[in-house]
């Protein structure tokens, strides 16, 4: 039997009350903070149940960039995606399932690999990314409660990466994002940019220390056939990208930049001890001591054991908790019974964490890398 009309909404404020990120109340129990409860954080989601009409929009732009002829670029005007519509696609899915597993707050930002930079020039991957950017904001501004704004960047094949600070501080100051998503790779699985540690990205470095926000690296859709998307290129990039950092003095350069590699670091916790006799070998510290204040791994790791290794070789200050949902591996493990991406259950149940270490990667290491978060203002929609 139905609740009366003025009890169901007073308990749908209460809902919503709890995942205020402004105020947060908290909804795990755990010892080792005087009784204080986890606020549990998400910080790998990406909004892949965009409105219909944004997919209209870029296959008219991609059409026209790769038109021979000057084919005119779709206009940004034409594009129709209502505020019904960003709703109907949030509570149906993201927002669902943050309800259904017990997460808090997801930091969200567009579609990984939809960012697309290897498509037409700069000019398009700047139009294409304050789309996805102001979209993204819009959705922050309808559940200021559960997302909180990372942003796509415009980068270009062979373009400077400081062309695209402007958007990155557009993101920051003026939507209230935190963080952004950095491709290593603008090629689309080509490589064949300079490494993360040549000077060429030092302006960009620049400026996110600047802002005080960190950047996950991650790469966009493989247009390499000998690749796939989310199967291989993805970890490859994340593996390539750790390998690059280890043997760098990158973080001497800049010594609070700190960067998240995603899908739990693709190669790096099954080849720790590779990568860390590569590191001794050539001179460096201990992996722990070069990762300790600036490189991060999330959980986007679909298995137990493979978050069981995770917690065992990476220390747990290092570990952020993430799902990517709704992403790259979607379903139910017909072994388990759950989701695949319910990465929640696997943090739970892995033996080598102490509720010390939970708290810090379901909800301390996230304040700890993205500054912004502990007092971000909530995304105004554009327009």
């Amino acid at each position: 039997m139905l609740a009366p009309q003025g009890d169901r909404n007073r308990l749908r404020i209460e809902v919503l009350v709890r995942f205020d990120n402004r105020a947060p109340l908290r909804s795990i129990a755990t010892a080792n903070r005087q009784s204080e409860i986890l606020m549990i954080i998400d910080c790998h989601g990406h909004y892949t149940t965009e409105p219909k009409d944004l997919s209209r929009f870029r296959k008219e732009q991609t059409a026209a960039a790769n038109a021979k002829d000057k084919t005119a670029m779709p206009s940004r005007a034409s594009l129709k995606m209502s505020d019904d519509e960003i709703r109907e696609s949030i509570e149906k899915n993201q927002l669902k399932l943050q309800r259904e597993r017990g997460t808090n707050l997801t930091i969200f930002s567009p579609r990984a690999s939809g960012m697309g930079h290897h498509i037409g020039d700069e000019s398009v991957s700047l139009e294409w990314s304050q789309i996805c950017n102001d979209l993204i904001a819009r959705v922050v501004s309808l559940y200021p409660q559960n997302f909180v704004g990372v942003c796509q960047l415009p980068q270009s094949p062979g373009v400077p990466p400081k062309n695209a600070t402007g958007e990155l501080e557009r993101c920051v100051k003026e939507l209230g994002f935190i963080g952004c998503n950095l491709n290593p790779d603008p090629s689309g699985g080509y490589f064949n940019s300079p490494p993360l540690t040549d000077k060429w990205w030092y302006p960009f470095y620049e400026k996110m220390v600047e802002l005080d926000v960190p950047a996950m690296i991650h790469v966009s859709g493989c247009c390499n056939p000998a690749m796939h998307t989310t199967g291989s290129y993805y970890l490859n990039a994340d593996t390539m990208a750790f390998m690059q950092l280890i043997l760098s003095d990158l973080f001497k350069d800049f010594p609070t930049l700190k960067l998240i590699i995603p899908h739990g670091g693709g190669a790096v916790p099954f080849h720790w001890g590779r990568f860390r006799g590569l590191a001794l070998n050539n001179g460096r510290p201990e992996l722990t001591e070069i990762i300790k204040n600036n490189i991060f791994f999330d959980t986007c790791v679909y298995h137990q054991p493979g978050i069981n290794l995770l917690a065992e070789v990476v220390p747990a200050d290092n570990i952020l908790f993430a799902s990517e949902m709704v992403g790259a591996v979607k379903g139910i493990d017909p072994k388990t019974g759950f989701n695949f991406d319910d990465t929640k259950r696997y943090v739970d149940a892995a033996p080598k964490l102490s509720a010390a270490d939970r708290q810090k990667i379901f909800e301390g290491n996230a304040h700890r890398v993205f500054g912004r978060l502990k007092t971000p203002a909530p995304a105004k929609a554009p327009g």
